[in-house]
Parts: C-alpha cells; sequence; structure tokens
C-alpha cells in the first residue's frame, strides 16, 4: 500500500481550505487543487513513506507492472496510470469548460480523453455548480451565448451539499461554483477546453484564452431532466456510486471494523478517506494510518482489506 506525498496546486480561484483539511502546515496560498494520486506528465505522484519513499508512480509501474495495476489493466494502459485524484476547493466560480472523449482527444491531442466524477465533500451555504444543459440548444446558439454572456443561462444549476454526487461523461458541460469543497476521480487526462470565464484576466491582466471552437466540436447537447446522481447510503456497507469504463467508485460510512474483498477484482484499488481516520490493513498484514484528505494506492495482488475506524470514518474507493 501507498501514500504519495501531495502536488499542490496554488490557483487564481483557489481557497485556504485544503491546507487544513489534509492537516499540512504550508505558506502556500490560495492552493484550489491536491492532486493525490497523479501519472501525470511533470505531475507524478511520490511515494511519502515506507520501503519506497521517494520512488515516483511510473517508477512503481514499471518496477511492477500487472501486480500493482491487475493484468488488464496493465495490458490496457501500460506504464501509464490511468486515474488522477484531486481534492478541489473553490473560493471562486471556476471556469465553464468540458473534456473531449477519447478518440476526440487522440485525434487533436495524442491523449487521453476526461471522463470524470464529483463527490461534494463540503459546501458552503448557497454553493453551487452547474452540469449539463438546461434547455435544448444548437452549436450556434451555444457560440453565440458565449459572445454575449449569457452562456450561464443555458446551464443546469444545483444548489450543493456534502455528498451530493455528479457523474461527468466526456461532453458535458460543467462548472464548480464557489464554496464547492470537492473530491474528484478523473480520467488521466489534463485536456480541459475552457468555454466561460466570467470575463476574469489572469495575474497580468489578460484574458484567459477560451476554446470556443474546440468546444463546440465535443460538447453533448441532449438535455437530461437532472444531472445529480442519485444514491441512498447506508452505515458499514458498500454503496456503489458510479460504475463506468473508466473507473467504479463505491462510498463507506463505517462506524465499525469492515472488511473489503479484492479477491474478484483485476484492478489496483484507490482509497479516499474522507472524513475520520482509521486504520487499514492488506491481507499480508501491511498496516497504514489513514485520515480525512489522504489517499492511498492498493496493489492489485491485495486480496482484502481490513478498515477499523477511529469513530466515524468516511471513504470512497475506486477501481478500473
Amino acid at each position: 500500500m501507498y501514500k504519495f506525498k501531495p502536488i499542490l496546486k496554488s490557483m487564481l480561484w483557489g481557497g485556504e481550505k485544503i491546507l487544513p483539511y489534509k492537516g499540512i502546515v504550508s505558506d502556500q496560498k490560495q492552493v484550489g487543487e491536491s492532486w493525490e494520486i497523479s501519472g501525470v506528465k511533470d505531475n507524478e505522484s511520490v511515494v511519502a513513506e515506507g520501503p519506497d519513499a521517494g520512488m515516483m508512480l511510473p517508477e512503481l509501474i514499471k518496477r511492477d507492472g500487472a501486480k500493482l495495476l491487475g493484468a488488464a489493466n496493465y495490458e490496457r494502459f501500460g506504464e501509464e496510470f490511468p486515474l488522477l485524484i484531486k481534492f478541489i476547493d473553490a473560493r471562486q466560480d471556476l471556469s465553464i469548460q468540458v473534456h473531449p472523449n477519447d478518440e476526440q482527444a487522440w485525434e487533436r491531442h495524442q491523449s487521453k480523453g476526461k471522463t470524470e466524477m464529483w463527490y461534494v465533500v463540503d459546501a458552503d451555504p448557497g454553493s453551487s455548480l452547474r452540469s449539463g444543459f438546461a434547455k435544448k440548444v444548437t452549436p450556434e446558439e451555444y457560440e453565440a451565448s458565449i459572445a454575449d454572456n449569457t452562456i450561464t443561462d443555458l446551464l443546469a444549476e444545483y444548489d450543493i451539499h456534502a455528498g451530493d454526487l455528479f457523474f461527468l461523461p466526456a461532453g458535458r458541460i460543467h462548472s464548480i461554483g464557489a464554496g464547492a469543497f470537492i473530491a474528484e476521480i478523473q480520467q488521466t487526462s489534463n485536456i480541459t477546453y475552457r468555454i466561460y470565464d466570467f470575463n476574469r484576466v489572469d495575474a497580468n491582466g489578460n484574458p484567459r484564452e477560451l476554446h470556443t471552437e474546440q468546444s463546440k466540436a465535443v460538447i453533448d447537447y441532449s438535455v437530461q431532466d437532472d444531472y445529480r446522481t442519485h444514491y441512498a447510503a447506508a452505515d458499514d456497507q458498500r454503496t456503489e456510486l458510479v460504475s463506468c469504463p473508466y473507473f467504479t467508485t463505491a462510498l463507506y460510512n463505517l462506524t465499525k471494523a469492515h472488511t473489503i474483498e479484492l479477491a474478484s477484482l483485476d484492478s489496483f484499488v484507490i482509497v479516499i478517506c474522507t472524513e475520520g481516520e482509521g486504520t487499514i490493513t492488506d491481507n499480508n498484514g501491511e498496516q497504514m494510518q489513514v485520515r480525512q484528505g489522504e489517499s492511498i494506492l492498493v496493489p492489485a495482488t491485495a486480496t482484502a482489506l481490513d478498515i477499523v475506524p477511529n469513530g466515524k470514518m468516511k471513504i470512497l474507493t475506486s477501481h478500473i
């Protein structure tokens, strides 16, 4: 099992919640994102502790291959780690954006596309986010709405609270609102098309680049009644949140010791602790303490995890 050093990203829109949430003392300001587990080029995670401390995630994959990723994942992704795990703290609204799918991203950028999910860890009163179109629009109407600053009128907006869940397949227009604190699980891709940025300027006074033409061609213009993902969580059992070709994510609200069986999986498992703390022990007896704001990578060779919460503990698990 591996913990990694978080990669902290100061952002124009970033807040001050991530450092205390993770228990980190730092002078860094406006930390908008903490990349928990990343194989993104030039942003590769580094093992934080244990005998492999200092090793980068790609080095672990090169050494352990299918033992780490699972045989099917290793065959499919090679030495690229397929998921990117983040915490996001928005002090201001993020730009409205969209991501291409695998086919589009490969054709344009020789990259994977980006399907992702948001689990709301916490939210200030009155905070919201946008996901999907609220009404039917044509690509031409969409482009005109960017030019005349009415794009937000076309989008579905949701007041959010802790525990809310949004699945965002590639092609779905979206933005995170001010006051949202989110755990994000996504494909390993850094391809983002910025659609609208509320006419903000960067530190040098320049407006940030928009990708109107690129986005117009990849957006899914279909309309749904409700873009939230609804689920019913119960204590001390697995609640599946999302299952798609790119990741399967489950929630556990733990009040007592619980065993997660992994023998049927041919995949690594990521454990993200969003609340509380506890001890995780794998079937080989390796033990690791985990607290809120920490994420653990469990190799595919693990067949079971025994989790003992210290009081109440909330975790997300994700695998392929």
